[in-house]
C-alpha cells in the first residue's frame, strides 16, 4: 500500500511539473520587493501579514518546529481560518512531519487544511529520501507573498556542540507584491494538488490555473521566480546562478550555509576570479552537520589559488542562500549550493534585477563579513596538518558517493 501511495504521489508531482506554463523563469516588471532578515525583520512581518489576511493564507515549510516561534505561527494560522480565511499548510515529512501529524486534529478542528509532503522515515531505505520540499513561501490573499530560506523555527541560543551563547541564524527572505505574486501561488497550487492527488485523498480536486498577474506597481523592480523541481526545473536555479556568474563584470558576493559546488559551478567562479572579478564567498564557519562541513572545506584550497576570497561566518549559524552579481541581479531563496538542493530537493529562489536592492543586499552580507566572520588565506589553509585535509577529503568523497547513490535517475523517484 505505501509502495502504491508512494508512485501516486511522484506521478501527480510529473503532472503538476508540466502545468508549468513557462519551461525558463519568468520575470515580470513593476514588482515591490524588500529584502528581510531573519532577525529581528522576518517573523513580525509574517504575522502580521497572517493577521490581516482576508480570504486565503497558503504556507510552505521544510520546518515547522514546536518551539515559540512554531507555535506563535500556528496560532496565528488558526485564528485565521477561525475568522473564514481559507488556511493551507504544506510541511515537509522529514523537516517538520511529526510537529505537523501532532497539529493534524488541532488543525482539523479549526479549519486549517494541512498536507504533508512525501511523509518518508530515516528508516525506510528509499533513494527519494532526501528528494524534500525544501521551499519556504507564503502566500496571502493573492497580493503578499514571502520567499526564502527562513524556516519556522527559533534561533538557536547557543552552540549546538559548545553550548557557547550564540545570536540568532544569519538568514533571509523577500516580502514580494506584484505581478511575481501569481507565479509563487500557482507553484504553491501546482504542488498541494499533486499531494492531494498522489496520496488518493482528492481525486476530485481540479487542475490548479495560472493567476492572472497583478499590475505592475509604479516604481517597481524586475523580478522572478526561479524553481528546483524533479522534471522541467531541474537545473533551473543553477543555471540562473551561472548565467549571472559568467556576466560578472566587477563583483560576486555571495553567502550559503552548505557549500559544495559541482564542477561547472566552481569553474565559473574560478573563471571569474582569474579574468579580474572579485569573487567573495561568506560560508558557515560553525560545525552544525560535520559531514558537510568538512566535505566543503575540501574545495577551499582550489578557490583560494585562484584568489577568491572565503569568509567563515562565526557569530552563529549560517543559513543564508543569497548572492549578488555587479549591481544588476541578485537572489535570494532557499537553495544552498550543494547536491541536496541543486539535484534532490524541491527549492525557491527570487532574482531581483535592480541596482538599489542589489547594493542593499550586498550591504547585509559585507555588514556579516565585517562583523561576525574570520577570514581564510591560502598560506594559512596549506598548513594545515595532513589529518586535518584527509578528514576534508574523506568527508568530500563521502558526500560525492551518497549524491552518486540517492540522485541516480529514476522516473519515479
Amino acid at each position: 500500500m505505501g509502495a502504491t501511495r508512494a508512485i501516486g504521489e511522484r506521478i501527480a508531482e510529473r503532472i503538476a511539473d508540466t502545468l508549468d506554463p513557462f519551461r525558463r523563469p519568468h520575470f515580470t516588471d513593476g514588482n515591490r520587493v524588500e529584502l528581510l532578515a531573519a532577525s529581528p525583520g522576518f517573523f513580525p512581518r509574517l504575522l502580521a501579514a497572517i493577521a490581516g489576511a482576508r480570504r486565503s493564507v497558503s504556507l510552505e515549510t521544510y520546518i515547522l518546529a514546536d518551539d515559540a516561534t512554531g507555535r506563535a505561527v500556528v496560532a496565528a494560522l488558526a485564528d485565521a481560518a477561525g475568522r473564514g480565511v481559507e488556511v493551507r499548510v504544506l510541511v515537509d515529512g522529514f523537516g517538520g512531519g511529526d510537529f505537523a501529524r501532532r497539529l493534524a486534529p488541532r488543525f482539523a478542528e479549526c479549519g486549517v487544511q494541512l498536507r504533508i509532503y512525501r511523509p518518508q522515515r530515516w528508516w525506510r531505505p528509499q533513494r527519494s529520501l532526501f528528494r524534500r520540499l525544501h521551499r519556504k513561501t507564503v502566500v496571502v490573499d493573492d497580493r503578499l507573498a514571502f520567499v526564502g530560506g527562513i524556516n519556522i523555527e527559533d534561533s538557536p541560543p547557543r552552540d549546538e556542540r559548545t553550548g557557547e551563547a550564540i545570536g540568532p541564524r544569519a538568514d533571509f527572505a523577500v516580502q514580494c507584491e506584484g505581478p511575481i505574486v501569481a507565479a509563487i501561488a500557482f507553484a504553491q497550487r501546482r504542488l498541494w494538488w499533486a499531494v492531494a492527488v498522489g496520496s488518493g485523498k482528492e481525486r476530485g480536486e481540479p487542475l490548479p490555473r495560472r493567476l492572472d498577474p497583478a499590475a505592475p506597481l509604479p516604481g517597481g523592480v524586475q523580478a522572478g521566480l526561479v524553481l528546483r523541481d524533479n522534471l522541467r526545473h531541474r537545473h533551473s536555479i543553477e543555471r540562473s546562478y551561472l548565467g549571472a556568474i559568467r556576466a560578472a563584470r566587477r563583483h560576486i558576493v555571495l553567502a550559503c550555509a552548505y557549500f559544495q559546488p559541482g564542477q561547472r559551478f566552481r569553474r565559473a567562479l574560478l573563471t571569474a576570479a582569474r579574468r579580474g572579478v572579485r569573487v567573495t564567498l561568506l560560508l558557515q564557519g560553525r560545525v552544525e552537520y560535520r559531514l558537510q562541513h568538512y566535505a566543503q572545506r575540501a574545495l577551499y584550497g582550489q578557490l583560494l589559488a585562484a584568489g577568491v576570497e572565503i569568509h567563515e561566518y562565526r557569530s552563529s549559524y549560517l543559513h543564508a542562500k543569497v548572492a549578488v552579481v555587479d549591481a544588476a541581479w541578485a537572489t535570494v531563496g532557499s537553495s544552498n549550493i550543494d547536491p541536496l538542493s541543486l539535484l534532490l530537493a524541491r527549492e525557491a529562489n527570487v532574482v531581483v534585477r535592480d541596482a538599489a536592492f542589489c547594493e542593499a543586499l550586498r550591504a547585509h552580507i559585507e555588514t556579516a563579513i565585517r562583523e561576525g566572520s574570520r577570514r581564510l588565506h591560502a598560506a594559512d589553509y596549506a598548513r594545515r596538518s595532513p589529518l586535518a585535509r584527509a578528514a576534508d577529503w574523506l568527508a568530500y568523497g563521502l558526500m560525492r558517493m551518497l549524491t552518486a547513490i540517492v540522485a541516480r535517475s529514476n522516473y519515479w523517484d
